[in-house]
């Protein structure tokens, strides 16, 4: 893009912030409305890039894993030991899919050099070319190889995921994640490795799942136990086509502003340990068990009456240090990097990475037919480990009152089915969401109504 271009693009940035700070109002249309459900598929779904798994999914040649969104099934392969390729799961004879999802299972995965149909046996290479047909000769040579091999679809990585757009006339991936991409590259996510990964069919629309998480003005009532920890004022801006969320940091401990913080309150030696213990024990997200470890000793290590801001360094330092020693090395992040990711980004339309220097806490969201009222919702924990003792993961199916999504989860479930129901409710005129610590959620409309032609956010009135 030209200097001309940038100033004019950021410019429209910044009116489109300033525009989404005042107070909004946002119809329930594309919460509720099969209608709109439906319009999605071809709207939206087929023009935005998706993330469909991570790299080291498919390590080796003929790797593969499937992906769903509404009637379209992908195969994503290896093709090579540096390439990706997704593929549309569908046989070119009569449309039977290549490859079968198991029942209650999330995808499907395996290796293999071909895909046969178990239709009629027609079979296809890594590289989507149809290599077998029986009896072709009845075809009277019109069977040309280009009529017959796979669609392939725009695949590229980034962050260590894998990520696919079904239109064939897109931007780049990083164009398309912009500020996102840049401001993220110094946590180095492709060095992450999942710690658990959960999902399930929940009773709600995908962006009320989404929402229960892109904002952090719910926290002190939907999470009160938090409360003792510090009241952090969290803010949410507009970057383009995605958003992000953070935390202002307290006074005088302006470094502390991503997602390992202490309270600035009472004892922070003890507070810290105890918040530390509490989120590994009630949530198992967003710490490590050297987090946890070093809190438990810093009582033992540092004098008391040491300030917020040494402890949080001390505290820092000596988990880096240690995991460092066991092979585990974080990135260097400088402060103000660190001040303007924040603690999450919402990846438009329907992934938020919650990044941090040595652990992440992602979620995602998509339709689960053309139900407006479910979706496919999927949580994930990432970790920096040593080479080698990353610990074997799947995907794994767990409802909504399963106790191995602990306490803390479970509470903005509770929310997350509530909303959806409310929301149809005559006496509902719309959501309201708060024009500083909810702007994601404006954002998201925002953006899709570019896509869907309906939905924009308006003035609250």
């Amino acid at each position: 893009m030209s200097e001309t271009g940038d100033i004019q693009a950021t410019a429209s940035e910044t009116t489109t912030a300033e525009a989404l700070s005042r107070p909004l109002t946002i119809g329930v249309e594309a919460y509720i409305s099969e209608e709109y459900a439906r319009a999605e598929r071809d709207r939206l779904w087929s023009k935005v890039w998706q993330q469909v798994g991570r790299v080291e999914e498919i390590p080796e040649v003929g790797d593969f894993l499937t992906y769903e969104i509404l009637d379209d099934s992908f195969i994503v392969v290896r093709t090579t030991p540096d390439t990706v390729q997704a593929y549309y799961n569908v046989c070119s004879h009569r449309g039977r899919r290549l490859v079968d999802t198991p029942p209650g299972a999330r995808d499907a995965r395996g290796r293999g050099r071909q895909f046969v149909c178990g239709f009629h046996g027609w079979s296809y290479n890594l590289d989507g070319q149809c290599t077998r047909v029986p009896e072709r000769e009845d075809w009277q040579d019109r069977l040309t190889d280009e009529k017959i091999r796979l669609g392939a679809v725009k695949t590229d990585t980034w962050g260590g995921w894998i990520w696919i757009n079904m239109d064939p006339d897109c931007e780049p991936l990083l164009d398309y994640l912009g500020p996102a991409a840049t401001l993220l590259e110094p946590f180095q996510l492709e060095r992450f490795r999942y710690r658990w990964r959960r999902w399930l069919v929940f009773d709600c629309n995908w962006k009320v799942a989404l929402e229960a998480f892109n904002e952090t003005y719910h926290v002190p009532y939907t999470h009160p136990e938090f409360i003792p920890f510090g009241a952090f004022l969290g803010w949410s801006r507009v970057q383009g086509r995605h958003s992000n969320i953070g935390y202002d940091a307290p006074k005088g401990q302006e470094g502390n502003q991503g997602k390992l913080r202490i309270s600035d309150s009472g004892d922070a030696r003890v507070s810290t340990a105890v918040m530390q213990n509490f989120i590994w024990e009630n949530a198992n997200t967003n710490t490590t068990e050297t987090l946890v470890e070093v809190a438990n000793r810093l009582v033992a290590e540092l004098p008391e009456g040491t300030p917020p801001t040494e402890v949080a360094r001390y505290w820092l330092e000596t988990a880096r240090r240690e995991d460092a020693e066991r092979g585990v090395v974080w990135p260097t992040i400088d402060p103000q990097t660190v001040a303007e990711s924040g603690t999450a980004w919402q990846i438009f339309p329907n992934f938020q990475i919650g990044q941090g220097q040595n652990n992440m806490l992602c979620y995602s969201a998509r339709p689960h037919g053309y139900d407006p009222g479910k979706c496919v919702f999927e949580v994930a924990v990432y970790q920096l480990f040593p080479a080698g003792e990353e610990p074997e993961t799947e995907w794994l199916h767990t409802p909504p009152d399963d106790p191995d999504w602990r306490t803390v989860l479970p509470q903005d479930f509770s929310n997350m089915a509530a909303v959806q129901q409310g929301m149809k409710a005559r006496g509902f005129t719309g959501a309201k969401p708060n024009p500083y610590r909810e702007r994601a959620i404006a954002n998201l409309h925002h953006n899709l109504a570019k896509y869907m032609g309906t939905g924009a956010p308006r003035d609250l009135d």
